[in-house]
């Protein structure tokens, strides 16, 4: 490898991925310039950026009729319902913070842009009440919807970060050769309890150097499926200038650290929180 390289990678989901914490009344008008905006960062990025956009399955349906229609039979039993996004959706009218296939149709037909998945319904690995099975039916809804794009799904962003290390043979087994999953720190490990310290380190990363995040891509090899862990988090903007100017040249000291090592780094966030 003669350069360093960066990866990008978006979590495309739009109401799937806060429905269980956010009223949907009070965002309208933060999801609509969601929408307004993606066309523009397709447009910018097509220009020199390749980006993956791990997608949500349930974005790719037209309607709520379809939506019905294609729910797995062997869905999540989360033992906290609020998670559920059968049971949320149910309560739902709106279609365009649902459901976009002629978004994803613009963002697939865009030079060096990737649809991956974010599982069909932003499916929390690691939450209680749920099983590798139900997951794996899960992925197996994602591959239809994408498939009837045109779309072969290679790659998985685990919703949340919810890396869960057990379901990786069912991502290989349903064709996924790459994931992203996270660094390897002690407070970036989602298999063990969270506790107060983890969420403080988690949060103080972002702005100050906790430890080098990018990594030689020779580590990659040999594995199925690829484990990229994330350097980077993509934060949203704060209201103080000065956290924000912390966090930017946190951001450009790490690409710069990698692109002079010729290291390999990955940035990854929410779609919805970098608008």
């Amino acid at each position: 490898m003669k350069n360093g390289t960066l990866v990008i990678s978006l979590d495309f989901e739009l109401i799937w991925g806060v429905f269980d914490h956010e009223d949907i009344d009070n965002k309208k008008e933060y999801f609509d310039n969601t929408l307004h905006v993606i066309p523009k960062i397709i447009e910018s990025f097509e220009k020199k950026v390749k980006a993956t956009w791990a997608t949500v399955g349930m974005l790719f349906n037209d309607n709520w009729e379809e939506w019905e229609s294609n729910q797995p039979k062997n869905k999540p039993t989360y033992h906290n319902s609020k998670l559920d996004a059968y049971n949320y959706g149910k309560k739902s009218g709106l279609d365009r913070f649902f459901f976009v296939p002629n978004l994803i149709k613009e963002i697939q037909q865009a030079k060096g842009q990737e649809i991956g998945t974010h599982t069909y319904s932003h499916y929390y690995c690691l939450e209680s009440g749920q099983n590798e099975d139900q997951f794996a039916n899960d992925i197996d809804t994602a591959i239809k919807m994408a498939a009837k794009f045109n779309i072969n799904l290679k790659s998985l962003v685990f919703p949340r970060n919810q890396f869960n290390e057990s379901y990786l043979a069912c991502c290989a087994e349903k064709g996924l050769s790459s994931v992203r999953s996270n660094p390897n720190f002690w407070y970036w490990n989602t298999m063990t309890p969270q506790t107060m310290a983890t969420k403080v380190f988690r949060t103080a990363d972002a702005y100050f150097s906790l430890g080098t995040k990018s990594y030689e891509k020779e580590i990659l090899n040999n594995k199925d499926p690829l484990c990229q862990p994330s350097s980077r988090f993509l934060r949203p903007q704060h209201k103080i200038e000065l956290i924000n100017a912390l966090r930017l040249n946190r951001i450009k000291n790490e690409i710069i650290h990698a692109a002079k090592m010729k290291k390999y780094i990955i940035c990854g966030g929410i779609l919805i929180i970098l608008v």
